[in-house]
């Protein structure tokens, strides 16, 4: 084995990333420097279609919709994964040299795939990640030894004051 060749090698590829990272910076600073810098209120607003804005841009979604996007995406991912496969799965010359070995072994890894992700799917279902609208839950009906009229006036004692 070459030791000097493989150094030169590895050298020549810490001088190219070291180089990119310091392009990327570079270009980073010295737009940094020449770009004007007049914020106003007008600038800060957020684009609305050329119309005045309603309230604030920031506003609160309910985490349903990144749990369900979360569940999207990785079945998204789970079929991009997939054409791959149906690629190479239908090689022929993969089967006839391996005489269907290849198909058995690629059918095998895939069927193991989709068993993962639907495991994760039915687990998403139990939990209710999929369901959007979801049960309230109910009070109990819990029989205190303290009086309802002492839970009152300790509420009355401690409200807050407007």
């Amino acid at each position: 084995m070459d030791v000097a060749g493989t150094n030169d090698f590895f050298l020549q590829l810490i001088f190219y990333i070291a180089g990119g990272i310091g392009f990327i910076v570079l270009t980073l600073l010295v737009s940094k420097l020449l770009r004007p810098n007049r914020p106003g209120v007008i600038k800060q607003t957020p684009y609305e279609s050329g119309e005045q804005p309603q309230g604030p841009a920031q506003i609160q979604f309910n985490a349903r919709f990144y749990v369900l996007a979360l569940v999207f995406i990785l079945f998204e991912v789970e079929l991009v994964f997939m054409f791959p496969w149906a690629v190479v799965f239908g090689d022929a010359t993969l089967n006839q040299q391996t005489e269907g070995a290849w198909g058995w072994v690629a059918f095998t890894e895939v069927l193991i795939f989709i068993l993962v992700l639907a495991i994760g799917l039915v687990y998403a279902w139990k939990q209710g990640h999929l369901d959007w609208v979801k049960a309230k839950p109910t009070v109990r009906d819990v029989k205190s030894p303290v009086p309802a009229e002492l839970y009152k006036a300790i509420n009355e004692k401690y409200k807050p004051k407007k």
